[in-house]
């Protein structure tokens, strides 16, 4: 087993696993200074220490290398105050090329060795000179970056039809796969509009509680099936799945009658 210290680049971004320095504690949002695809980056601690498994981790797991101070703090800040007024002036220069590209961030490594710009696009992009332009005018390496509309809208942010804010710009490490079949368990509406979030894609938070409506599905009843309950036996005409409550109209009664699932078992039909 290896300890190993969780930290984040971006409020919600995914965690990476370091290694801690030696006989160093870490308290829960501590900021560190680590080595990110060979440049320096200013991280968040996500998960002060955790064991794990060596087959778990990367071949080579790279270790923190210091504390950030005060003066590493303020010197973050200036990048992020500079990448605000080189986003303005890239818009100018997406612009002036007449490229059909969206340019939704900008961020400097922690060391300024290297900026990267994602954006959107509908289409394939050639941004060579774009890229030639911005070279002349940050003396670092350039990196653009096409990224998705879940990817953007995890980065601007937003509320969400729920009136709260967006899942995945505030707690959401990682998307998960989405299905039309999860709003089809949940007995939701499938109009688009209803199921999308502001990316246009279906909502992430349809994989919440979609575990527990397959597992309640297996053990209840379909509609229209015919069951016995303690009263006889019935067709299964409502279901209210998360309260494991079974609706059914009895061939000895008229109006329809509510049962545990747990008080009903399939007919079986020969």
């Amino acid at each position: 087993m290896v300890e190993v210290v969780g930290v984040r680049f971006k409020p919600a971004g995914r965690i990476y696993y370091y290694a801690p320095e030696r006989q160093k504690e870490y308290g829960y949002n501590d900021k560190v200074i680590v080595e990110s695809q060979k440049v320096k980056e200013l991280a968040e601690v996500a998960i002060p220490s955790k064991v794990v498994l060596p087959e778990d981790l990367p071949d080579e797991l790279q270790t923190i290398l210091y504390t950030a101070t005060e003066k590493h703090l303020k010197k973050e800040l200036k990048n992020q105050e500079d990448a605000k007024v080189a986003l303005k002036a890239t818009h100018q220069l997406i612009n002036k090329h007449k490229l059909a590209m969206k340019l939704v961030s900008v961020n400097y490594s922690f060391d300024r060795s290297k900026m990267i710009f994602c954006f959107t696009a509908e289409n394939r992009i050639d941004f060579r000179e774009l890229v030639k332009d911005l070279a002349s005018i940050y003396k670092t390496r350039i990196e653009l970056k096409q990224i998705g509309v879940r990817d953007e809208a995890k980065i601007l942010g937003g509320i969400g039809p729920c009136g709260r804010p967006l899942c995945c710009s505030t707690f959401l490490g990682d998307f998960v796969p989405v299905s039309i079949k999860m709003a089809k368990e949940q007995s939701l509406s499938l109009n688009p509009s209803k199921i999308s979030g502001l990316c246009g894609r279906l909502m992430c938070c349809l994989n919440y509680e979609n575990d527990e409506y397959e597992r309640i599905r297996k053990i209840m009843p379909d509609y229209g099936q015919r069951v016995m309950t303690p009263d006889g036996q019935g067709k299964v005409i409502g279901l209210n799945i998360l309260d494991e409550i079974v609706k059914i109209k009895l061939v000895s009664r008229e109006t329809p009658v509510e049962f545990d699932a747990s008080e009903v078992s399939k007919v079986s039909v020969d």
